[in-house]
């Protein structure tokens, strides 16, 4: 099955917005067995709205539309629907109740506009929107589904949990879908490949589609076979997953898209152990993605972001002596500033960065990209020194990344 997403808005042509709406419906869709064939962006035009619906319509069963659901002049996407399904406005009732309702609660005054989003395109199937004021809509046409949407991302959502994908999966057969996703750190696409090459040659024979998604510091590796049999397809897609693991255990840090950070915050509480960390080069990086869990406050005692060498020395014990023989990035005084952040804030690990984040700053010794981790724990703390790239932003989410899994593996021993 066949479906296309079309991003309704001048703001996302410009680059003033991002379309993270897309991305979100294509892993989405995948999860039940829909297929993206397509996503088209287009400006706020009747006529390129028009144009985009019917070249959907021709090729796609299922046709997801966002944005210009809004109460100002700018969003046509409502009069524009009318036109290509020839229905006409009519205010409902029981969207302006909640309208009301809303601004009621939120303590703002009721605008004419604000009225003019309970008008509503007769022929819809209206889509209720718990999280905002836009409506979704539902419309079916030479058996093709159309739902538009807010472009408002939370909304949008909401709107797809809350009605469109059991509708879905009433409205249309779909073949049973599985996929598996390996998260890995420590090594790039290129190296994972050339070390699983042939494992991967006898997947197609085996109905598995493979896939590299590489980012900064880490590779998604997802494994994907459909057919009418989920239950068969679980156990071979399973099967390969444990096999792939076997093939590369010292870079695999979890599955299903789980979070880095999400892993190590899980150990730390089944271990009843808590960390501490003191940056540099990543300014607090660290413990951003670490108090991101859901009670983080468990495990997670403070940090200190000590870019300035008095800092490193006032608050974690790093000597003088060290900083002027060896440097601020050097494994001498990122060992220290893990071992005084473990004892300043009495954790049980604590995790520690010093480095040439750049773009500037440099030297034929430390070239930018140059850092030094190092993990503090009760059996005393380990260090490593890394070199990036020229990229700032890159190279402290490398860092961050690659200080946390030597983390995750410390605590696993």
């Amino acid at each position: 099955m066949l479906a296309e997403i079309i991003t309704i808005g001048d703001e996302l042509l410009i680059g003033q917005t991002v379309d993270t709406n897309s991305a979100w419906l294509g892993a989405e869709l995948a999860k039940i067995g829909v297929t993206v064939y397509q996503v088209t962006s287009i400006p706020d035009e009747r006529a390129r709205i028009l144009q985009a619906l019917a070249n959907a319509e021709s090729r796609v069963q299922l046709v997801l539309m966002t944005g210009g659901l809004g109460p100002t002049t700018d969003d046509i996407t409502k009069p524009t629907l009318c036109e290509y399904f020839n229905t006409t406005l009519e205010r409902n009732t029981a969207v302006l109740q909640e309208i009301e309702g809303f601004f009621t609660r939120a303590g703002l005054p009721l605008l004419e506009v604000n009225r003019q989003q309970a008008d509503l395109p007769k022929a819809c199937t209206v889509l209720r929107n718990s999280r905002g004021t836009a409506s979704g809509m539902w419309f079916e046409q030479n058996d093709t589904v159309f739902v538009s949407m807010p472009g408002v991302p939370h909304e949008m959502k909401g709107i797809m949990q809350d009605e469109v994908f059991e509708r879905v999966a009433q409205r249309f057969d779909r073949p049973a879908i599985v996929h598996r996703t390996i998260m890995t750190q420590g090594q790039g696409e290129s190296f994972i490949a050339q070390r699983i090459a042939d494992w991967a040659e006898a997947l197609p024979g085996k109905g598995i589609k493979l896939a590299y998604l590489p980012g900064p510091g880490q590779v998604r590796i997802r494994l994907s076979a459909s057919g009418p049999d989920e239950a068969a397809l679980t156990r071979v897609v399973d099967e390969e997953k444990d096999a792939l693991v076997a093939l590369i255990p010292d870079i695999v840090y979890g599955f299903d898209n789980t979070p880095l950070w999400q892993v190590v915050g899980d150990l730390l509480v089944a271990n009843n152990a808590t960390v501490s960390t003191a940056e540099s080069c990543t300014g607090g990086t660290i413990a951003q993605l670490l108090t991101q869990r859901p009670g983080s406050s468990a495990f997670f005692q403070g940090g200190v972001v000590a870019y300035a060498n008095e800092v490193k020395m006032n608050l974690l014990g790093v000597t003088q002596a060290d900083l002027e023989a060896y440097g601020a990035v050097s494994q001498a005084v990122v060992e220290q500033m893990a071992r005084g952040a473990r004892k300043a804030l009495g954790t049980t690990y604590a995790v520690a960065t010093s480095g040439v984040a750049g773009p500037d700053g440099g030297s034929e010794e430390k070239p930018v990209g140059t850092v030094w981790m190092a993990v503090a724990g009760p059996d005393g703390v380990e260090s490593v020194v890394k070199t990036f790239s020229r990229s700032r932003e890159r190279n402290i989410q490398r860092a961050t990344l690659c200080v946390l899994d030597m983390l995750r593996k410390k605590i696993q021993g």
